[in-house]
C-alpha cells in the first residue's frame, strides 16, 4: 500500500514537470522571430485529439456515436485550446513592441 501511494506521488510529480515544461517550450517557441515554431505544440495536440476519436467504440445509436465524437474532440482540443492562447498572447505582446518600437523611430525621425 504505501508503495502504491509512492508511486502515485511520483507520477503525479512528473506530469506535472511535463506540463509545466510543456508550456514554459511554448512561451519560449511563441516569442521566437518566426510564428512557424510556435504552432508546433498546437498542431501536435491538435493531432493526438484526432486520434483520440479513433479510439471510440460503437455505441450501436448514430446519435451517440455524433455526441461522443464531439465530446471527444471538444476535451481532447482543451490542450490545443490552452497552447493557442498562450501564442496569441506571446504573439500580441511582440506585436505591441514592435508598434512602440516604431513609433520611436517614427519620433526620433521628427526631430
Amino acid at each position: 500500500m504505501d508503495f502504491a501511494i509512492r508511486l502515485i506521488v511520483v507520477v503525479l510529480f512528473v506530469l506535472l514537470v511535463v506540463l509545466v515544461g510543456g508550456i514554459f517550450l511554448q512561451i519560449f517557441l511563441s516569442k521566437r522571430e518566426s510564428r512557424w515554431p510556435g504552432l508546433v505544440l498546437p498542431l501536435l495536440t491538435f493531432l493526438q485529439s484526432l486520434l483520440l476519436v479513433l479510439n471510440i467504440m460503437d455505441t450501436g445509436s448514430v446519435s451517440q456515436n455524433v455526441l461522443l465524437v464531439l465530446v471527444t474532440l471538444l476535451v481532447g482540443n482543451i490542450p490545443t485550446l490552452v497552447l493557442l492562447a498562450i501564442y496569441w498572447a506571446a504573439r500580441e505582446k511582440r506585436r505591441v513592441k514592435k508598434q512602440m518600437d516604431k513609433m520611436k523611430i517614427d519620433d526620433l525621425d521628427d526631430l
